[in-house]
């Protein structure tokens, strides 16, 4: 049971540096000369970022990837929160239940972010703010790491609804 009990708590704790890295690391779109995800853009060779703001045609949607991979992040860590709580309050036989019910709220919210950046990725990267051309570019690791995440956060969703505290 230890071991369970280890090996779903490293598999969380997974989760949220995968959601932190996502979230916070420039490279959800990158190109030969520039990076850009939901708050700025670099250009490689100058070393210069460019905040994205309401100058942005499509600035309602990069709000909104923003904001619910934030709540998602935010949701993941208040799980491991309440497993901890719950790990030394709950009777012998239950299930973590309120854990799961955040977790997967955790997951839906990473999920609703990268399909919206995967949606509107086109409009995105074709704005007239940006400095360069960056509609020849790709989807870059940060963007790969939110649908690692929501992966991993669904599956750890399931694993608490699964799991019941034992001696």
């Amino acid at each position: 049971m230890l071991i369970l009990l280890a090996f779903i708590i490293v598999f969380h704790i997974t989760s949220a540096a995968l959601l932190f890295i996502s979230t916070i690391d420039n490279a959800w779109w990158v190109g030969d000369n520039f990076s850009a995800d939901v708050w700025r853009m670099c250009i490689t060779n100058t070393s210069t970022c460019m905040a994205i703001t309401d100058e942005f045609n499509e600035y309602q949607s990069i709000q909104a990837v923003q904001a619910t991979m934030i709540l998602s992040t935010i949701f993941c860590c208040v799980a491991f929160l309440v497993f901890i709580l719950q790990l030394f309050r709950l009777k012998q036989g239950e299930r973590f239940v309120l854990t799961s019910v955040i977790q997967l709220l955790s997951c839906l919210c990473v999920m609703i972010a990268a399909s919206i950046y995967t949606d509107r990725h086109e409009e995105l990267h074709q704005s007239h703010g940006y400095v360069m051309e960056v509609s020849k570019g790709q989807y870059g690791y940060s963007f790969v790491l939110a649908w690692i995440a929501f992966a991993f956060t669904l599956i750890s969703g399931v694993m608490y609804l699964v799991l019941r505290k034992r001696k």
